[in-house]
């Protein structure tokens, strides 16, 4: 049985972490993968629609050598042809053709397969996009599958230019600028891709804080609309809670395979840095989940008060209207014998009794600051 750490997860909402199919993606898009070599930490250009059986073969051919594949718009047959390749589990080719997971770690034999999410800002709706990728991983090669069709920038994955010498310069630099980190192996390709999709968090963290001041100064202005722009803040926030704190589990469990694989030592470095910013990140995520929490007690507390204050003037003024109705309607009551009912002067002092009672509520409440 394959060994499988991690587990998958029910997304919770559907415009936002879509489960998807591979099966589902446009048919007649034609294979998409991008294909780098590279030899003794260089970049290596590849030949033109390279499959990936030749690509693994040349990279099983002498040592030093390993083969990059990206697939940034995969379709059945590209999932197909690299699970005949690798002579792939078919419960992780099941996983492959299956979007919406969070980030985990598993292991088939000496393939390593990771699921890791990159997340950017959306400062015009205030929203967090997240994109997916499903990482395989074994010796002298990596592949990196694009479940939702972006890089880790967030730009459109067709956009990588195909197999060529100067790819570096034109898209990749991401994973393939550090000649001496790649002689140590696909390892390096992996860890550069952890790197890049944490340091991607840092803009996703200002452009929240930004959002959590604005929230701030709406709430103590009074605005009625700020209940709702919290809410949905958090659930952000939450929901890079979830991506983040599962990215580091990922990341001890690479951790402690480090002597069992023979991991080097730049590589262990560079993890451990890695995992350092990564939980920097998750202390600023924790500290911004809980300053939207007080925010939004700080905010009920508010509301209630200007309700209370409401209140009062509500019921200064029914207590100013009591008098005058409680006056008017004695003398309503139609009866024939009541005091005063034929004196000249009864409705005079009627109406004067109405205004001073009223008056004098009114001062006492303003008094108090009722009104």
């Amino acid at each position: 049985m394959p060994n499988r750490q991690g587990s998958r997860f029910e997304p919770r909402r559907a415009a936002r972490l879509r489960q998807r199919s591979v099966a589902e993606s446009v048919a007649a898009i034609d294979a998409t993968r991008r294909t780098r070599y590279v030899v003794d930490g260089a970049l290596t250009p590849a030949p033109e629609g390279v499959s990936i059986a030749e690509s693994l073969t040349f990279a099983n051919a002498a040592p030093q050598r390993m083969a990059l594949s990206i697939f940034p718009r995969p379709n059945v047959d590209d999932i197909t042809e690299l699970a005949d390749a690798w002579g792939l589990h078919p419960v992780l080719v099941e996983d492959l053709r299956n979007g919406g997971q969070r980030p985990k770690l598993e292991r088939y034999g000496d393939v390593l397969f990771l699921v890791v999410r990159s997340a950017r800002y959306l400062d015009e709706a205030e929203d967090l996009d997240f994109a997916e990728f499903h990482v395989l991983l074994r010796p002298n090669a990596i592949s990196v599958i694009c479940q939702d069709g972006r890089w880790i920038d967030g730009g459109d994955g067709d956009a990588l230019p195909e197999n060529s010498r100067d790819t570096v310069a034109q898209g990749d630099a991401t994973l393939l600028d550090d000649g001496p980190l790649l002689e140590l192996g696909p390892e390096a390709v992996l860890y550069r891709l952890l790197d890049a999709i944490v340091d991607g968090y840092q803009p996703v963290l200002r452009g929240l804080a930004i959002d959590k001041e604005q929230i701030e100064s709406q709430v103590f202005s009074g605005d009625s609309a700020v209940t709702e722009r919290v809410y949905r803040l958090s659930q952000e926030v939450i929901e890079l809670q979830h991506a983040t704190m599962s990215l580091q589990d990922v990341l001890e469990l690479l951790r402690a395979g480090f002597d069992r694989y023979a991991i080097p030592e730049a590589l262990r470095a560079y993890l451990q840095d890695v995992a350092d910013h990564l939980t920097r990140v998750t202390t600023r995520v924790h500290e911004l989940r809980e300053a939207l929490t007080q925010i939004l007690s700080v905010n009920a507390t508010l509301v209630a008060q200007r309700q209370n204050e409401d209140m009062k003037k509500i019921s200064g003024w029914a207590a100013i209207l009591f008098a005058p109705t409680l006056i008017g309607a004695v003398y309503g009551m139609n009866f024939d014998v009541m005091p005063e009912l034929h004196w000249p002067l009864g409705y005079p002092l009627a109406v004067a009794a109405m205004v001073a009672l009223a008056a004098t509520l009114y001062i006492v409440f303003k008094r108090k600051k009722w009104m």
